[in-house]
């Protein structure tokens, strides 16, 4: 074999080690740019002000998300056009796992009542529904209505005295009391506010005669005798400890009954991967036994 066959055969070894090596190094640095989703925190949008029960879902959630997605959420109140605002922001986000949001049922609905940015059925990916929500109608112990009934006689003879306060135009809570002053036949004043503790502080202020909210924000109130709930808007009497005694509306001889679940949303166009893993790590959330206890303690505010 002669001298220039031999460079050849040892130049050609060379080049393929370096090829092979170089190609190695590639493949090591395109798959250390592929991070593990998630890798920062992730944005929970709360289409409310802070206080209310659907922010009181997120926070429940922000304190399992370490645990479970490995990396914490962040609470973010929107509050403002009856839940719009927020879910514009969610809508408009980049569809990268990164920003998510608590979504009322009642989102649905706004479209009906008149133009909004987005469509929201179809500008969201659904991720998981975390809760159902019971509506109650409530006022303070100062006022001299001890049941419906009482309020309703009054409100007839007082047409548009009444005023009851909610968390926003076309929300789950607007829609009972204009049900139940349809279904009565009663001229009582809606009143919008950006989440359930506005209209609470408006309640509690004497803004305001009636309050329609789900259990969370108004138990303490009800436990402190401020506050006196008359009617729930359920097929059957809540099992809460402190509301086990408030009668529904139907039991009143008033034909309403209505239940919304409060889920949890992502922009559409959110790629498989991360959206597997997003409720794959929600579902193991509200199944596990901590936040179901700290979900009843919410309402409650008792451990079980």
């Amino acid at each position: 074999m002669n001298l220039k066959r031999v460079l050849l055969i040892l130049i050609t070894c060379l080049l393929g080690i370096t090829i092979t090596l170089g190609g190695c190094d590639m493949g090591a640095k395109e798959s250390a740019t592929i991070e593990k989703y998630p890798a920062k925190p992730i944005t929970i949008i709360v289409p409310f002000a802070a206080g209310g029960g659907l922010d009181m879902v997120a926070r429940t959630l922000e304190k399992h998300a370490q645990q479970h997605l490995g990396q914490p959420f962040v609470v973010v109140n929107k509050p403002g056009g009856g839940a719009t605002i927020g879910m514009n922001e969610l809508a408009g986000a980049s569809p990268d796992g990164y920003t998510i949001g608590v979504v009322p049922v009642s989102v649905m609905l706004q479209p009906l009542y008149g133009p909004t940015r987005y469509h929201y059925l179809s500008a969201l990916d659904p991720l998981a529904k975390v809760v159902t929500a019971p509506t109650i109608i409530s006022t303070m112990t100062n006022q001299p209505w001890q049941n419906l009934s009482d309020l309703v006689e009054y409100a007839k003879k007082h047409p548009g005295e009444i005023k009851f306060g909610h968390a926003g135009l076309g929300s789950a809570v607007h829609i009972t009391g204009e049900a139940f002053a349809q279904e009565t036949g009663i001229d009582i004043v809606q009143v919008p506010f950006k989440g359930d503790s506005e209209s609470l502080a408006a309640l509690l202020g004497g803004h305001i005669q009636l309050i329609i909210t789900t259990p969370a924000p108004i138990k303490e109130h009800i436990k402190n005798g401020t506050i006196r709930p008359l009617g729930v808007a359920v097929e059957k009497r809540l099992t809460i400890p402190g509301f086990e005694n408030v009668p529904t509306l139907k039991e009143q001889g008033i034909n309403v009954a209505l239940s919304f679940w409060n889920g949890i949303a992502a922009p559409k166009g959110l790629p498989f991967t991360e959206k597997a893993s997003l409720a794959a790590a929600l579902r193991q959330m509200i199944n596990d036994p901590t936040f179901k206890n700290d979900m009843a303690d919410l309402i409650t505010n008792q451990k079980k």
